[in-house]
Parts: structure tokens; sequence; C-alpha cells
């Protein structure tokens, strides 16, 4: 009798194990259109290695989930993996003591290839608008759904390329409106890593267009990066850079050994948002969401697929937690540190400068070097400070500097007018830097006030070519 139970109860374990196969096998099957993939790293340089380097993982992701390189689009300068500086000649790492995540992947657009035009006409599939690259392009049709990650350097409505012209949230918009208008998707995932990277989507993205987006933080803060020399967790001692980015690397790191048929992504987004804002409380964003949310309710895998290796992975409740509040008071922080993405590149010269031996030739150009950035950085203050004053009067310029439209409002009313200060200043006082960028909310300002092309051209003329 007893051998008869036993029997009995293997069967029937093993068809409960068959169940369960079969169930994720349909489970697998029920995503019927194709999955399309856009990476892009829009900076250059090695100071910025961590845009790189998490483009490269997320690549790794897309690989172990299952998705064929013809359906992964990358935009990536490459040149950080042989770069002199790379202490690990042809390997990128995108954490502290990690593996190499550069290994496989697609040189679809890269150096001068790498530029907003070109990104634009890869989301439309437009190949015929395309300057060089690989011609690789998202061929999407009505059933299929598209995933785009953006890891970068950001300002008040626009992320930076590193060739050519930035991208402006308006262009983006209307390039993600003649996707819809095409019906080429049946919906879309995008995440954007970026300093006031909302601004790209706040009271532009409209619920209609079917797309879920992401961003690293509000309209109007910074972004953070991670794994910073000097700070807990730190690269190794050779690295002088950030390996990665904070917003980038929670949702990367989640989705490396999470069962992916299980977690959506509103779930997903309740870890990267307790991540970036609660484990990191004196270097914070707030993770926003923009677009059609009920998209949120979907399984990640429907977009970048999972690792097998993870079937059947759990997660606590907690974890899934987008409640900062509840979580502050019984947050058990170690002593952690993460640099704002705007001051990266000067924590990357202090520490340049710092490690090098006195006297040596390294101690002197890093310091020239160091030197250098704080008086640029002091030159746009003084420059944006004074056009303000000429044309708006002294009283007014904390005002425009400061402004912050409320949520769900446009950052600017005339685009082109954005566009038109930020040209002018360039011509006349020099390209806005990584720094210089966070003016662009005020000469958003200053066009929702009424300024014109005469009043920007005299004042930069006044202000930057005494």
């Amino acid at each position: 009798m007893n051998h008869f139970i036993l029997i009995a109860s293997l069967l029937l374990l093993f068809s409960l194990n068959n169940f369960v196969v079969e169930a994720r096998q349909i489970a697998k099957s029920t995503t019927t259109g194709t999955r399309w993939v856009v990476l892009v790293a829009g900076s250059n340089y090695y100071e910025n290695y961590r845009h790189q380097a998490d483009v490269c993982h997320a690549y790794q992701i897309l690989r172990n989930g299952g998705l064929k390189d013809e359906n992964i689009i990358v935009f990536m300068y490459d040149d950080i993996a042989f770069n002199v500086q790379n202490p690990r000649p042809g390997i990128i790492i995108n954490k502290p003591y990690g593996p190499d995540v550069y290994n496989g992947v697609p040189k679809d657009y890269t150096g001068e290839n790498c530029t907003a035009n070109n990104f634009l006409a890869v989301i439309l599939g437009n190949r015929t608008a395309l300057t060089g690259g690989s011609g690789k392009v998202v061929n999407s049709g009505p059933n299929d759904y598209i995933f785009i990650y953006y890891a970068d350097h950001g300002s008040a409505g626009m992320v930076a390329m590193p060739t050519g012209d930035d991208l402006y949230a308006k262009d983006l918009i209307e390039v993600l409106k003649k996707k819809h208008e095409a019906k080429s998707y049946k919906s879309m995932v995008f995440y954007l890593e970026a300093c006031e990277s909302g601004s790209m989507f706040d009271g532009l993205l409209t619920e209609d267009m079917n797309i879920y987006a992401v961003t690293a933080s509000t309209p109007a803060e910074s972004s953070y990066a991670m794994y910073c020399p000097g700070h807990y967790p730190s690269p190794e001692d050779d690295f002088e850079t950030c390996l990665g980015d904070l917003f980038s690397i929670s949702w990367i790191e989640d989705s490396e050994k999470r069962d992916l048929q299980k977690e959506t992504l509103e779930q997903q987004h309740g870890v990267v948002r307790r991540r970036t804002l609660v484990d990191y409380l004196d270097f914070s964003s707030h993770v926003m969401q923009y677009g059609n949310k009920e998209l949120s309710k979907e399984p990640i895998f429907t977009y970048i697929g999972t690792n097998p290796d993870n079937d059947n992975s759990t997660m606590k409740a907690e974890e899934f937690s987008s409640n900062p509040s509840a979580e502050i008071a019984h947050s058990s922080r170690l002593t952690r540190g993460a640099v704002s993405q705007r001051d990266a590149q000067l924590h990357y010269l202090w520490h340049r400068f710092n490690r090098s031996a006195d006297g040596s030739s390294e101690k002197i150009e890093a310091q020239k070097q160091l030197q250098n950035e704080i008086l640029s950085r002091q030159q746009v203050d003084q420059n944006i400070h004074q056009i303000i004053a000429l044309v708006f009067g002294e009283e007014n310029v904390s005002k425009m500097i400061e402004s912050i439209r409320p949520a769900g409002q446009p950052l600017v009313d005339d685009w082109d007018c954005l566009k038109m200060l930020v040209r002018i200043y360039g011509e006349i006082c020099g390209l806005l830097s990584i720094y210089g960028k966070k003016y662009t909310r005020a000469m958003a300002n200053m066009c929702n006030a009424g300024i014109n092309e005469k009043q920007m051209t005299l004042a930069s003329n006044q202000a930057c070519l005494k």
C-alpha cells in the first residue's frame, strides 16, 4: 500500500512539473510579435566610461534573454574599451570587480555615426535618412514590441549625443508620434538615464501613444553616477572614473537576477525607485513614469525576454515597494556614495589630480585640467547671469534660473525659441558644456517670458565679447 502511494505521489509530482513547464511555454508564446531594442550611450571620452558600460551591460541582458542581434541596435561612440586610460584594455565592466560586458556588443552606430539624426531615423525605420552606420533600423510591425534605453548627459529639454546636434524633447516626441501613426508597434517602453530626464516627456508624451516611459529623475533634478572612485562601493584602484549610473545599474542588475516572466514593469519601477531614492538618501533622484502607465502591468519579459537561469526566482514584497517614505525609516544604510552626473567630470579630474605623484608631469597636467574646468564653470555662470540681467533686469536673474513649471506642463511653449537661444549662445559665447547645459531651463524661461533673437544676440555679445 505504501509502495502504491509513493508511486502515485511521484506520478502526481511529475504531472505537476510538466504542467508548470507547459504553462511557461504558453506564457512565452503569448508574445507573438517581434521584440526590437535600441540602446544608446550618448557620450564619449573616458571620463564618461559609465554610459557605454551601462549600454554594454544592457546588451548582455538582452542576449541572455533570447533576443537576436538582428533586433538589437546599438549606438555608442566606442572609444572606451581600447582607450589608453582603460586599465583593462578591450574590456568594459559595469560594477567593481565585475565581468566584461563589452564582448559581442554590435557596433551599429559608432564614432561620427552616433548622432541624433541617425537615432531618430532608426526609430522610424527610415534607412534613406541614415548617414553611415550598419544600416540596421527598427523595421517593426503592428504586433511588435519596442524597448529603448538611453544613457547620457541631459539638461532641461534635451539629451546629448557625442556627434552633431543634441536631441531635443520636441523632436523625439514628434518621431514617436510618427511611429505611432504608422501603426508600426503594439507598445513601447522607454528607459532614460540623464539629468532632468523627466523634461523629455513631461507634458509631451500622451497616453494614447501606447508608450510607457521611465526616467532617472524629475524634470528638474540631477541623476547620479555610481561605482565611483573614493565612494562605496568603489572600483579597483586603477580605475579613475565611475563605472555606472545609479538608475541604470538599478534596473539592469534587477533584470539580471529576476524571472522577468513574473516581474512586471511596475514592480521593477518600485525596485529601481527604492534603490535610487532610498538607498542613497544623500545622493538621490526621483524615478518618474510618463505616458501609458497601464503598460507597467505587463511582464518585463514582453520587451526584453528573460534568462532561463532565473526561472522561479522570487522576491520579497518590500523589494517591490515604490513608497520611499515608508522605507526610509527602516533603511539601514552603509556609507554609500554617488556623484551628480553633471559633476562627474569634475570628480574625475579631481581624482586624477589627487592620486598623481607630487611634482610629476601627470600632477601638473591634472591640476591644469582641473583649474580649467573650474574656471570654465565660473565663466558660464557669469555669462548667463549677465545675459539675463541685460534683458530682464538684475532683479529677475534668480527667477529666470530657478523657476520650474508645474508637473504636466512642457518646459517651454516655443521649442524653436529654445533651440535659437542655445545656438546663439554657442556661436557667441562658446558651446554649452555638460555643466553649462544646466542653464537650458533658464533659456526656456527666457523664451516663455518673450525674449527675441535680437535681444539674445545683443546681450550675448555684451556679456561674452568684452
